[in-house]
């Protein structure tokens, strides 16, 4: 059990949170959800001690291991994949590394003798020896090959690193495990390893994350920060979610008949307050308006963009037909082979693949920025198309520009700074905040600036690959309803599973022969057998 007793977390000028007293058992998983800033990486750093609370008492059961999913991918380049993924458990990993230098020792004394039978019973309780066949599971479940074990950490590309650094936080079942954003850079089968591994976990496992469907999988509590508190829900993400609009609904509804309510006592005592035959009933209203209060709407730290896509025209009969395209990648070998297919106006295509890069070098093709090796694709003569591109550097990096100035590059009709502001505040950069320089913007900010950019456009047809990185749930759900409400053709790809499930209504699965294709739902497409 992990307890937290009247804990505050102060910064100066800044109080994330105060007063909070919760407690995590065994069995449960708990989501911790709030808007960027609110503080949840915070929380997670307090929980593990690698921040002190500026008030109060974090303790844990006696004999208790905590794991944390390590951030650095850099950490442990000088170690194998098999030590590191040990190194979950320090304690096993150094009671083995004392072991094998004092059997490696030239003149192995009596002493030597007694601390090493130690060890060894010590090794074996906690499961030394099969800590190379739990390892090899664990990353073989993450989508990775046993081969790599005794492979150096510095070898590894960083998507590999970053699922041994999840193995390693998973590694010899630590009674609490602490995730920050698990599912980064992870692909759709190894989420789906994950969501399973977590379904059952004995221990109790705390995770941050932006993946709405695998909080709604995985998590049996969500624990909310938000008004500068931290209060825990029974349920899933989606649950919470559903509850929280409930309540809101229902506090704006009885605000809004109080409100009523006053203004016709207020009218009323106006009108006959100075009227002797109605002063009594005017002072019996007034003592009654008196007692009616408007509760106050908590000032929520969440804000939502506006994500919206109008297209300047319908699309027309013919969207885009691809024939036998083909490309290879950087080794030499097809990386795009055999891809045919057409589009029809109602389209919303999620394109799969076990490579993200083949969908990456597809899209890059249909946007005419690379060549293909073979084959051909033609858009219609009524389609227009807008961009996301995975890698948006080039748009901010080394540019000069601030948000306003960025923006009228890009509008074709209007481009009075009233209007770019008023644009620019529905997508969360309000005040001052539009003469940022483009080149500081975060990752989350130059994510909404490209959504922005697509929307001035009027596009009937809309490309995006992995438009959901560096957002937070509430910038995920605005980007999820704006493409689902599109009137017109969409082709994504994405890692998120309720984005995917919810937009796409035909799935592309690019293989190495060719590809799938189906028109049906992603959940479907599942249920077919299609994906592993």
């Amino acid at each position: 059990m992990l307890t937290i007793s009247d804990v505050s977390i102060s910064f100066p000028g800044q109080t994330l949170f105060k007063n909070v007293d919760l407690k995590f058992t065994d069995g449960n998983c708990y989501g911790i959800i709030g808007a960027n800033g609110a503080g949840k990486s915070t929380f997670l750093r307090m929980l593990s001690g690698q921040l002190e609370p500026t008030t109060g008492t974090i303790s844990m059961t006696p004999n208790t291991r905590m794991s944390v999913l390590k951030q650095d991918h850099f950490a442990y380049d000088e170690y194998t994949v098999l030590d590191t993924v040990i190194m979950g458990n320090k304690k096993l990993y150094d009671i083995g590394k004392e072991k094998d230098a004092i059997y490696a020792k030239p003149d192995f004394s009596d002493e030597d003798g007694m601390r090493v039978a130690e060890l060894e019973t010590q090794f074996a309780e906690m499961g030394g020896w099969e800590a190379e066949s739990d390892v090899s599971k664990l990353i073989q479940g993450l989508g990775l090959s046993e081969a790599i074990l005794y492979a150096p950490m510095a070898e590894l590309k960083d998507d590999e690193k970053v699922k041994v650094l999840l193995a390693q936080a998973l590694f010899g079942n630590p009674e609490i495990v602490l995730l920050d954003e698990p599912t980064n850079e992870l692909d759709l089968n190894a989420v789906r390893w994950l969501e399973d591994f977590l379904f059952d976990y004995p221990g109790t496992v705390l995770v941050v994350s932006h993946d709405r469907h695998f909080l709604n999988n995985v998590c049996t509590h969500i624990v909310d920060i938000d008004y500068g508190k931290i209060k825990m829900y029974v349920g899933n993400y989606e649950f919470w979610y559903e509850s929280s609009q409930l309540i809101q609904r229902l506090i704006k509804a009885q605000n809004k008949r109080a409100e009523e309510k006053i203004a016709e006592l207020q009218t009323f005592i106006a009108r006959f307050s100075a009227n002797k035959s109605k002063s009594r009933q005017a002072t019996s209203r007034k003592k009654l308006l008196d007692k009616i209060t408007v509760e106050e709407m908590p000032a929520s730290s969440r804000r939502y963009p506006f994500v919206g896509f109008t297209p300047s025209r319908e699309p027309g009969k013919d969207i885009l037909a691809v024939n036998d395209l083909y490309k290879e990648g950087p080794d030499g070998l097809p990386l795009l082979n055999h891809i045919s297919f057409r589009l029809d106006r109602t389209d919303k295509v999620a394109f799969l693949c076990d490579n993200p890069l083949a969908v990456t070098e597809l899209f890059r093709i249909l946007m005419e920025e690379v060549e293909p090796d073979g084959g051909s694709f033609k858009w219609g003569g009524t389609i227009t198309t807008s961009y996301f591109p995975k890698d948006n550097g080039a748009f901010f990096d080394g540019v000069d520009l601030n948000l306003i100035e960025w923006m009228r590059q890009y509008t074709t009709t209007e481009d009075t700074e009233t209007f770019l502001r008023g644009f620019l505040g529905r997508m969360l950069f309000s005040g001052d905040e539009v003469y940022k320089p483009v080149k500081v913007l975060s990752g989350g900010e130059r994510v909404r600036c490209m959504l922005s950019r697509m929307m001035l456009f009027g596009s009937n047809a809309l490309v995006l690959d992995q438009p959901t990185n560096h957002l937070d749930l509430e910038s995920i759900t605005a980007v999820n309803n704006g493409l689902r409400d599109f009137k017109g053709v969409v082709l994504f790809t994405s890692h998120d599973h309720e984005f995917i499930q919810t937009i796409a209504n035909r799935i592309i699965e690019i293989t190495p022969e060719g590809c799938i294709d189906r028109r049906c739902t992603y959940d479907e497409f599942i249920e077919m057998g299609f994906v592993k």
